[in-house]
């Protein structure tokens, strides 16, 4: 579940810093199902009978693909920031809100209301681990001006596109297209979090996961784990990655943070 670094790019701004975060979005494949009905014996219909797990994964892909939106949450590894937090709501128009962290460096929130403008808040470490190299006096002010306080921008400029970019729902589930497909197995039925689901393991040239499908409603993925039980990073242990699929079809909160917000394009100009 390794961060794809073809989308990430080298940009000064704190505001393109976001936009870099949010491109570690997935590079796996989602999964479906179907509702169980009885059978023509009268027992309970199992979920997705007489399909391989490739083909519970190509259904699942066409069914989420034709979600509207959706919220994505989880812990991702990063080769350059480390482990990373997202919690990010975002749909086919190009709204999204949420809230991004790396390892050590600090966090932000990050609300694009698709009317031409993102807003984006940083805490103090995440100014700081960003100025990196800069002169203090100069750090410090970024951090007293920006720390904790919402800021914004035009989508259209060049430190944002990416970010405006990266919230398009549609954008992003072209990622889940054959990936680890040709390499899914049908597992268990079980629940996840309540919801009826089944149990995927799959692979890609790199990595092993295990995937969980709701198995009543739409052929929605819940969550993808990495099928490591933990990570070792010498004597330190940590979680599994994964990714958690929710809220699909709802629609994403993206109001304009309310008071005093600082304009960037202001400050540049």
């Amino acid at each position: 579940m390794r961060h794809r670094r073809h989308r990430r790019h080298h940009l000064r701004r704190t505001a393109a810093v976001a936009a870099a975060v949010v491109a570690a979005t997935v590079g796996l494949t989602a999964c479906g199902t179907e509702s169980g009905k009885a059978s023509e014996s009268g027992k309970p219909k199992e979920p997705f009978e007489g399909m391989s797990g490739t083909e519970i994964v190509d259904k699942a892909v066409e069914a989420t693909k034709g979600a509207t939106s959706l919220r994505l949450a989880g812990d991702i590894d990063d080769d350059e920031t480390g482990r990373m937090k997202m919690d990010l709501a975002l749909d086919t128009s190009g709204k999204c809100a949420g809230t991004m962290s790396m390892a050590d460096e600090g966090s932000f929130d990050l609300i694009v209301p698709g009317n031409g403008t993102v807003y984006m808040k940083y805490d103090e470490k995440f100014l700081r681990s960003q100025s990196k190299g800069e002169p203090e006096d100069q750090t410090a002010a970024a951090v007293e001006m920006l720390a904790d306080r919402w800021s914004k921008t035009k989508a259209s400029g060049a430190d944002a596109k990416d970010i405006a970019g990266m919230c398009d729902l549609d954008d992003l589930l072209k990622e889940f297209e054959g990936e680890i497909n040709s390499n899914a197995r049908r597992g268990t039925t079980t629940e996840l979090d309540g919801t009826p689901a089944i149990k995927i393991d799959a692979h890609d040239a790199e990595e092993k996961y295990t995937i969980y499908v709701a198995t009543e409603g739409k052929p929605y993925l819940l969550k993808i784990i990495d099928a490591e039980a933990t990570k070792s990073a010498g004597a330190e242990k940590t979680a599994p990655e994964h990714l958690t699929f929710s809220e699909y079809d709802k629609p994403v909160k993206t109001t304009p943070p309310a008071g005093k917000v600082i304009d960037l394009d202001k400050l540049g100009a």
